[in-house]
């Protein structure tokens, strides 16, 4: 959009603007360090696709890099300080509403972006004075059990999106099944997918980077769960822009 289009649009204070972040970070040897940010920009396709043509839904450009420090022992990862990305997203709000935005949704594709994000939207609702909040998508893949506890990352849900999304960009001859040992798992840092208390680092997790099973993706669940994770994203799209026009 121009200037003078953003500038002329009809009831910015009742729009959503959608910010999606992401990371730029190490994925195994098999995806491409662009994960998490190119699949940020497929839910939004897949879900815009199933939103009326009308509706006041807006897509800011994304917020590729994100926290990843817990990868940085791996090359290719990029990351951004706690204080850069607050920063960042609070500059991002401000310039928002001195346009006559009045909503701002996070659509977040990296878990280590969530605690900066979850603190600096509560401050940016008190201080800018808009909406802000996270999108969720209320959708779960149906993936084995195992999978489901501990494959966090790099594992069979992200590698069979990305053979959907960019398989030019999937190396499956590289591709791993690697998940923490149960020491690490359980006494190091807390069960996987229970908030932990202590710090760590994916090296003290997996020797590949791939936490989780990544040879068991394949194309055709990758695009159906794209397909059902996009229904239930605009599901909650629409949602939200019903809350916000009451």
């Amino acid at each position: 959009m121009t200037r003078a289009q953003i500038e002329g649009l009809p009831g910015k204070g009742s729009a959503i603007v959608i910010i999606p972040t992401g990371s730029i970070e190490q994925h195994g040897p098999h995806l491409p360090v662009g994960v998490d940010s190119i699949l940020g920009q497929a839910w939004l396709a897949s879900a815009l696709q199933h939103l009326p043509p009308a509706a006041p839904i807006y897509v800011g450009p994304p917020i590729t890099y994100g926290k990843s420090n817990e990868h940085g022992n791996f090359p290719g990862t990029i990351t951004l300080s706690a204080r850069t990305l607050h920063r960042l997203l609070r500059a991002t709000a401000r310039q928002l509403a001195a346009l006559g935005f009045r909503t701002l949704a996070v659509l977040n594709t990296h878990g280590g972006n969530s605690p900066v994000l979850v603190s600096t939207l509560r401050e940016i609702q008190a201080a800018v004075g808009i909406n802000a909040g996270m999108l969720s998508f209320g959708w779960k893949a149906p993936l084995p059990p195992h999978e489901a506890a501990q494959g966090i990352h790099a594992g069979q849900f992200e590698t069979a999106l990305m053979l959907a999304v960019a398989p030019d960009l999937v190396s499956m001859e590289h591709a791993v099944c690697e998940f923490p040992p149960r020491s690490a798992a359980t006494e190091s840092v807390g069960p996987i997918d229970a908030p932990s208390i202590y710090g760590w680092q994916t090296t003290d997790l997996s020797r590949t980077g791939v936490i989780g099973d990544a040879t068991a993706a394949t194309v055709a669940d990758g695009r159906s769960w794209l397909a059902a994770g996009g229904r239930a994203l605009a599901d909650q799209i629409l949602k939200l822009a019903e809350k916000v026009r009451a």
